[in-house]
């Protein structure tokens, strides 16, 4: 049933990959949630086995709280941040030297830091067209503050049962019985950001049946197996069970939400 009309028509149902919810394209225009071209990238998307996040789901700044919104407003405003407008890398590491003051004047970012920082750039403008867009700047610092403010028991409340039943998929098809190797795990977490298959869609899958992306499904199990081989052979230093694998890995989940190519949170490593 479609979120928005409350009407069945399953031939045209979109449904996202992250949530339960359904929309008709149709809603989805009219609502404004997705304008000129959007409705082709949408139905690319859907067809494929990543699918497509809704917009309660794209948008990761709806995570956050009123106070954590109030904070982060406040830090934008002191920092000179201006809403709605892409920043560029100065723009950006600016930004990170004035946000790292902030209760400590004395404070500066280590060139670690800045190297990071730069990494993160990179990550947020794969497209390399020197800016990056103020959603995903947004979602980027939400995603920040969350992993500063929440709790780990607190982020993993906010996973949907799609996200948990990926999570489980994707460990079941790295691991050897109950756990995995720690550069299995840093394989898998790199894996949630894989959103744009190369392999063109299939005109056989239908809208309404696409779900996230199975890393056990025939589309990753080559890629997966030539990742193993990659792998370094000597023994690893720590094992990584189920709970400690979802705990470990919730934040990247978290980052993977959003349609946009653009790496939210880009892993370490």
């Amino acid at each position: 049933m479609c979120d928005v009309c409350e009407v069945w028509t399953a031939e045209s149902l979109f449904p996202c990959r992250v949530c339960s919810r359904v929309f008709h394209d149709g809603c989805l225009r009219r609502m404004g949630y997705i304008q000129g071209d959007g409705a082709a990238e949408v139905t690319e998307m859907a067809h494929t086995e990543t699918g497509w996040s809704c917009h309660y789901c794209d948008n990761l700044n709806l995570l956050l709280t009123e106070e954590e919104m109030y904070s982060l407003t406040e830090t934008f405003q002191q920092c000179k941040v201006i809403p709605d407008c892409s920043l560029t890398w100065e723009d950006f590491l600016r930004y990170r030297h004035q946000a790292a003051k902030r209760g400590d004047s004395d404070r500066t970012l280590s060139q670690e830091q800045e190297e990071q920082a730069a990494r993160q750039f990179a990550a947020l403008d794969p497209d390399h067209r020197g800016h990056i867009e103020w959603p995903d700047f947004l979602s980027h610092e939400s995603l920040l503050l969350l992993q500063q403010l929440r709790p780990q028991n607190s982020l993993l409340r906010l996973l949907t049962v799609k996200e948990r039943e990926r999570a489980r998929a994707t460990f079941l098809a790295w691991g050897h019985g109950s756990t995995i190797s720690e550069a299995e795990c840093r394989h898998a977490r790199h894996s949630w950001f894989c959103k744009h298959l190369p392999e063109a869609p299939s005109s056989s899958v239908s809208i309404s049946h696409v779900g996230p992306i199975a890393d056990s499904s025939p589309a990753s199990s080559s890629s997966k197996s030539q990742d193993k081989a990659l792998l370094p052979t000597e023994p690893e230093s720590r094992s990584v069970d189920w709970p400690t694998f979802l705990r470990e890995n919730v934040i990247y989940i978290l980052a993977a939400r959003p349609n946009s190519a653009a790496i939210h949170l880009k892993p370490p490593g």
